[in-house]
């Protein structure tokens, strides 16, 4: 039985600029070319709600308040399994910088932001986090 990849990020969200709704945000890693929610690896002896804050922040520039616990993803990563822990998050201060990991951020209307992303399993992840409340 191979230990699998531990790893934790957020649906990140914010009150939309129009007033209306609310605004999803997706990040581009370069290196495969894909549209995802902000996520990464464990630390030794990091809890995955504090792997979630830091990727959220490292990935996007913002800090974040932790909301809803949303589903597990299990999935396949070069033969070993992979387990992401996932949270709805409200995004708070700070801003994007492009980074050679994560070369652009965009905020989209959870409809627009289901056709931008890249895996049916962020697909999934998103119709969790808009159904579950916000606060």
């Amino acid at each position: 039985m191979t230990t699998p990849i531990l790893a934790a990020g957020c649906v990140l969200w914010r009150p939309a600029v129009s007033g209306q709704g609310i605004e999803i945000a997706l990040v581009h890693r370069p290196k495969w070319d894909d549209w995802s929610h902000p996520k990464g690896k464990r630390k030794r002896g990091e809890t995955a709600e504090e792997c979630a804050v830091r990727e959220v922040l490292e990935e996007t520039g913002r800090r974040c308040e932790l909301g809803p616990r949303l589903p597990t993803a299990h999935y396949w990563v070069d033969g070993r399994p992979k387990q992401v822990e996932y949270w709805s998050a409200r995004a708070l201060d700070g801003g994007f910088v492009p980074t050679k990991e994560i070369d652009a951020l965009i905020w989209l209307p959870p409809s627009a932001a289901r056709h931008r992303l890249t895996q049916p399993r962020d697909r999934t992840l998103l119709d969790a986090a808009i159904t579950t409340p916000h606060h």
